[in-house]
C-alpha cells in the first residue's frame, strides 16, 4: 500500500480489526519513510459490476456514488454515519448475489429507496423527490399521501 503522505511504496500494518458490520477489515497502517499513519478498509468483491444507465449507457458500479447519494438524502437526519454504512453494503451484496454482471440504474434505486424507508422517511422522500424526478407540486403531494397511506397500514399491522 502506497503511502498517502509521502508516495512511499511500502508501508507496514499496526493493527486490524473488523468493521461492525463484518462486511470489510480497517487496517492502521504507518509508513516506515515519513511515520504517516493512516488507516484502510478492506472490503470482499464478488464480481466486477456494471450499471446500465439511461440510452443504453454503461460504467463500473461505484459504491461511493451510492453512500453519497444516500448521506445527500439523509443531510441533517438523525442517521448514523454507520447505519448508512451498512445499508449500503446490503445494497451491494444484493446486487452481487443478483448473478448478473450488468444491473439497470432504476434497479439500484429501488434497492436506495427501499433502504431508505427502513432508516428514515424524510430521506426517503428527499430521494424519492430526485429519483423519480417531481415536476409539479401535485407529483410530491400524491407521493406524500401514498407514504402516509402505506404507513397507516403498517401501523394498524402492527397493531393487530
Amino acid at each position: 500500500m502506497r503511502c498517502p503522505f509521502c508516495g512511499h511504496e511500502e508501508t507496514q500494518v499496526k493493527d486490524s480489526r473488523p468493521s461492525d458490520d463484518g462486511g470489510s477489515i480497517r487496517r492502521r497502517r504507518s509508513c516506515p519513510s515519513c511515520g504517516g499513519r493512516f488507516t484502510t478498509h478492506e472490503r470482499i468483491q464478488l464480481r466486477d459490476l456494471t450499471v446500465v444507465k439511461s440510452g443504453d449507457r454503461r460504467q463500473p458500479l461505484d459504491r461511493d456514488k451510492i453512500t453519497r447519494s444516500m448521506q445527500v438524502a439523509l443531510r441533517k437526519r438523525p442517521v448514523a454515519a454507520e447505519q448508512i454504512e451498512k445499508a449500503v453494503n446490503g445494497i451491494v451484496r444484493q446486487l452481487e448475489s443478483y448473478g448478473e454482471p450488468e444491473i439497470p440504474a432504476s434497479e439500484i434505486g429501488t434497492l436506495v429507496m427501499k433502504a431508505l424507508i427502513e432508516l428514515d422517511i424524510v430521506g426517503y422522500i428527499r430521494y424519492a423527490s430526485v429519483y423519480k424526478d417531481f415536476r409539479e407540486p401535485e407529483d410530491f403531494n400524491a407521493f406524500v399521501m401514498e407514504i402516509q397511506d402505506l404507513q397507516t397500514e403498517k401501523k394498524k399491522r402492527v397493531n393487530e
